[in-house]
């Protein structure tokens, strides 16, 4: 993971207004001297997202998120904090930099160079498709195909030229490196001559792209000619592109897959692509290989369900089974729709319109159910033979996901399904057991730990809310007059520690900068963003500080009076320490009616 320096983290913060940032996301309207919109976090009719341009935060006053330019980038894009900063880095054109990792720059270098030229030759073949006679075949089969220009357009398709050196030759004129046209799997070097030929000819090209819609490889479909070539031929894996670990169209469909709450996962990128374009946006596609637990884990940041859409026929049925043997125990609850035969997605939903599609999706069964039927039809389940093959086979998917609930339930379907036992299946769900011992029921949560930290005290509150907003002078004063230690609850005492700090070591007194240092603490950073969000007006902000200030310094001598008075009470104490115990009380008295120091004095 790169590591950067705080000064680092603080230009890239500073640099994106986080009014800009969210705005270009979201539709924010004016709301007085702050910008409001509709939570993207949770569902609501009326907004109560507020940004705050002049403190650089934002806060739902709905489901209490909140944080900095930072935070609203990695929940909003459901990144790590390392790619949110690459992510903003980028956006105001600022180079990546590393502290003390030498190669971690090297290979950051790396990335960019393929990163740009990946796009420069993906800009190549849309050019290509668009207007020269070499994309001519490709036009025609997207045509007969049904694809529509919004649809080339969204998803940058284009066409690899029926030659084997028209890239070799695109990358020399424009003075390109053929070692990195190799090394992104653009080209390919013959062993014995040495000479590059292109790797993609004659081929529909398909960009594949990151999470953030950054091109990092290619799938090109073959158009016409050799019928022994490979139907799709994909790039070699690089340091930008892992298949295993790549969705193709994921940087288009995160947000509608969180709105549906559920993933649709098709087959190919011409069926994914059809069900974009007919509204339906929730819908990625592995790329070019079965699901694995990678796939299953980039998925499992944005939902619990996926919704597999394979073809309703033998082989699509089939591939639905193999796809599933790493996502199993990845705590994905996963269904299966099928697609009459001899339809898939795409010629679904040209033939039938997208809302027949939709029904289908509607209509997915869970893939245990969907798994026992297809066991019963390769299986005769009125031999022996076959009631025991039906049986392992389900046991070994069940010990695959790893729930006790699960082999219960399916050990009763699967009895029900054989017309046998319920006791002679779980004997047999048993058997196929694992070596490793079977999962531990979930213990409930011990509710202390469970529970939710109380509210903050509304004088905790409000000092908070003041601290939030007050100016290098208040700061200052609060430095040398408030003592943490008067504060109860623990959330706000971090914070207000840190605020302190700020001000005791020079700080700038900036929120946003208080929020990146409370780092993954959410309870924290939420209290932050209300407190300095909350519309309700500060009439005199000095004398309320002070106040506040004081009223928590009294309850916090109260509570030490009465510990003293309880002591006092034990009759049992020498004459020596009742005599302690009572100047001590007198001195807590004392400094009780003393008042702080102004902040006009101070």
């Amino acid at each position: 993971m790169p590591f950067y320096s705080e000064q680092f983290i603080d230009r890239v913060r500073t640099a994106n207004d986080i009014v800009d940032v969210i705005g270009a996301s979201l539709p924010l309207k004016r709301a007085g001297t702050n910008f409001r919109t509709l939570c993207p976090f949770h569902k609501e009719k009326t907004p109560s997202f507020n940004v705050n341009p002049a403190l650089q935060i934002f806060h739902c006053f709905g489901c209490h998120a909140g944080g900095n330019v930072f935070k609203f980038i990695q929940q909003y894009e459901n990144l790590g904090f390392p790619e949110a900063v690459e992510r903003l880095a980028e956006r105001a054109r600022i180079p990546l930099e590393f502290e003390n990792d030498p190669a971690a720059a090297r290979a950051r270098g790396n990335k960019d160079q393929l990163l740009s030229l990946h796009e420069a030759v993906c800009q190549r073949w849309q050019q290509c498709l668009a207007t020269e006679a070499g994309g001519q075949a490709a036009r025609d089969y997207l045509a007969q195909r049904g694809v529509g220009a919004d649809a080339i357009r969204e998803f940058r398709l284009g066409a690899a030229p029926e030659s084997w050196d028209d890239t070799v030759n695109w990358a020399r004129n424009r003075g390109l490196d053929p070692a990195l046209c190799e090394q992104a799997g653009l080209t390919v070097r013959n062993a014995e001559s040495g000479r590059q030929y292109d790797r993609f000819r004659g081929r529909l090209m398909f960009p594949i792209t990151d999470e953030q819609g950054r091109v990092i490889a290619f799938s090109g479909r073959i158009l016409q000619g050799d019928e022994k070539a490979a139907k799709y031929v994909n790039s070699p894996e690089t340091p930008l592109f892992t298949k295993g670990r790549v969705l193709f169209a994921l940087d288009k469909a995160k947000r509608p897959i969180i709105e549906a709450g559920h993933a649709v996962i098709c087959e190919g990128q011409l069926d994914t692509i059809a069900c974009h374009a007919a509204g339906i946006r929730n819908v990625v596609a592995p790329q070019g290989t079965a699901l694995t637990a990678e796939h299953a884990r980039i998925l499992k940041r944005y939902v619990d369900e996926v919704i597999l859409c394979f073809d309703g026929d033998k082989a699509g049925r089939a591939a639905a089974v193999r796809s599933l043997d790493d996502c199993l125990g990845s705590g994905l609850t996963i269904k299966v729709a099928s697609i009459p035969p001899p339809d898939d997605p795409d010629s679904h939903i040209k033939k039938h319109g997208a809302d027949s599609f939709r029904a289908i999706l509607s209509g997915a069964r869970d893939f245990f159910d969907f798994y026992l039927q297809l066991l019963g039809e390769e299986n005769d389940r009125t031999s022996d033979k076959g009631r025991l093959a039906i049986t392992r086979a389900m046991a070994g998917k069940l010990h695959l996901a790893g729930s006790a609930v699960l082999l219960d339930t399916y050990a009763q379907k699967t009895a029900q399904s054989l017309a046998v036992r319920v006791e002679s299946v779980r004997a047999e769900f048993a058997k196929a057991r694992p070596g490793a011992p079977a999962p531990a029921r979930e213990e409930e949560p011990d509710e202390d730990l469970a529970a939710e930290l109380p509210r903050p005290s509304q004088p905790e509150f409000w000092l908070l809310k003041f601290l939030c907003l007050a100016d290098p002078t208040l700061l200052d004063w609060a430095f040398a007059h408030l003592d943490p230690n008067w504060i109860l609850h623990p959330t706000v005492r971090r914070i207000v520690e840190l605020r302190l700090h700020q001000a005791g070591t020079g700080g700038n007194g900036d929120v946003g900068a208080l929020i990146q240092e409370l780092g993954d603490d959410e309870a924290a950073r939420r209290l932050v963003t209300e407190a300095a969000s909350d519309p309700r007006p500060i009439p005199n902000l000095e004398l309320q500080v002070q106040n506040t200030t004081r009223t928590l310094r009294d309850a916090h001598i109260s509570r030490q009076i009465g510990e003293i008075r309880l002591r006092l009470n034990d009759s049992a104490l020498p004459m020596e320490q009742q005599h302690a115990i009572q100047r001590q009380h007198l001195e807590l008295l004392a400094r009780k009616s003393q008042p702080l120091t102004p902040l006009a004095d101070s």
